[in-house]
């Protein structure tokens, strides 16, 4: 049998050209942008436009750059090494199957509660003479469980594509609605820290498009059919356009907060409440019309969120599933590393019964968590579980990349080495302070 390197080339053969990066085939970064920018993303936001105005715009751009080489590096590994991110992670111990088992258990568990509530939020606004908060939250729910179990990812994609559009143009609209002074919003791209804004600079960095989609883009990448190395400019043009997005989604969102509410000293409520509040905010100054089209893009941005979450998530899990049976069924089943991403790739992975056993457990056991206040113990393990994923993210994927589990002329450079571990040591900080914060 030929030696082979990681991202399948014979040694000897030549290797194939790689794909000119093209417009047409952008389709996975839109799924990120769309799933990665949720309504807590907003309103974290807003309130550092309501704060500090354009202040912290620097921030909010910075914070673009370190996700592009984040999802760069997710989307290098798939391709380079022909091998899923939890191969990668299970490469390095088995530590990394451990916290990923109890992780996406109980985060999931809170999320998929938290996820249907914030997409009912604009919805009640919408209808207010409409069903109740959770019966919107249990449609939500339900309607993104039946969406992704009878779909696949091309259509899935194209939703999302939709979902983005909606955000992008109502956002953005609202944004010139509210009159930017360009002045100032140029005057914020200087790098300042004024008094009592770190955290918010370092939320803004760390936490706008920041999520556990951050590792599922690179099985998205997978989906659409890209599975070797021949594919990395397309992947990298991907990227770029997903992340230039979510700055666009940013940048407005900041430019609403420092016009509508910094002016005018207007507090939001905490929370995905804090863009109800702002419905108001708009209704009261330019009318119903204005308001009603920002509460639909909150609801874009949140069933968004919502649906990235129950396919990529998902497809993760079922991976990991899959890792774990080969492991331990036949003794060179595990060796087939390569299959994994072809089975990505061929939609096997949607149709398993880890896929969907997973959208279950997102679906049908928050419903209960909408009814009653979440545990103490569980929202303390939420927290810790997810203050420690990025830095997680980030710091394997500089140890993945800078070994030789990736073929060498693949691994990181001075400039991905220096953003992933900037941003391995600015998600470690983000993690200590959201420990801290914890109602322990």
């Amino acid at each position: 049998m030929a030696e082979t390197t990681g991202s399948g080339t014979a040694a000897g053969e030549t290797k194939p050209p790689l794909r000119k990066a093209s417009w047409k085939y952008v389709g996975p970064g839109i799924v990120v942008a769309a799933t990665g920018v949720g309504a807590g993303d907003l309103v974290a936001t807003l309130i550092a436009g309501s704060k500090f105005g354009y202040t912290l715009l620097w921030a909010a751009i910075i914070g673009c750059l370190v996700k592009i080489s984040l999802a760069e590096a997710t989307g290098r590994w798939h391709l380079a090494t022909g091998r899923t991110l939890f191969e990668g992670w299970r490469s390095l111990g088995q530590w990394t199957t451990y916290y990923f088992a109890v992780y996406v258990v109980v985060w999931g568990f809170v999320y998929g509660a938290t996820a249907m509530s914030s997409s009912a939020l604009p919805l009640v606004a919408l209808f207010p003479d409409g069903p109740s908060l959770k019966t919107w939250a249990i449609l939500c729910g339900l309607l993104g469980l039946a969406f992704v179990w009878f779909n696949r990812y091309a259509v899935f994609e194209k939703f999302m594509t939709v979902v983005i559009g909606m955000k992008f143009l109502i956002v953005v609209y609202v944004a010139i609605r509210v009159a930017p002074d360009l002045g100032n919003a140029f005057a914020g791209l200087a790098p300042v820290l004024p008094d009592g804004s770190l955290l918010y600079t370092l939320g803004l960095i760390g936490g706008v498009g920041g999520t556990i989609t951050m590792a599922a883009y690179g099985y998205w990448v997978n989906s659409k059919g890209w599975t070797d190395i021949t594919w990395i400019k397309v992947m990298r043009l991907d990227n770029r356009v997903a992340y230039i997005t979510t700055g666009v989604f940013v940048v407005a969102m900041m430019i609403i907060g420092a016009e509508l509410l910094h002016s005018t000293n207007i507090a939001l409520t905490s929370g995905d409440r804090g863009l109800i509040d702002l419905g108001d905010v708009l209704e009261d100054k330019f009318g119903a019309v204005t308001a009603n089209l920002f509460l639909i893009g909150f609801f874009a941005t949140s069933f968004g969120a919502l649906m990235g979450v129950w396919h990529g998530v998902s497809l993760m899990f079922a991976d990991f599933v899959e890792r774990l049976r080969r492991e331990r069924g036949a003794a060179g089943a595990a060796k087939d590393d390569g299959d994994m991403v072809e089975e990505v790739a061929a939609g096997k992975r949607e149709k398993s019964l880890p896929f969907r056993a997973y959208l279950l457990w997102l679906t049908f056991p928050p419903i209960g968590l909408l009814f009653l206040d979440q545990p103490f113990g569980l929202v303390v393990a939420y927290g810790v579980l997810g203050a420690f994923f990025m830095p997680f993210l980030a710091l394997t994927l500089l140890w993945l990349l800078n070994s030789d589990r990736t073929p060498r002329e693949w691994r990181n450079g001075m400039l991905s080495n220096v953003m992933l571990a900037g941003a391995g040591l600015l998600f470690l900080i983000l993690c200590v302070q959201q420990v801290r914060d914890l109602p322990w």
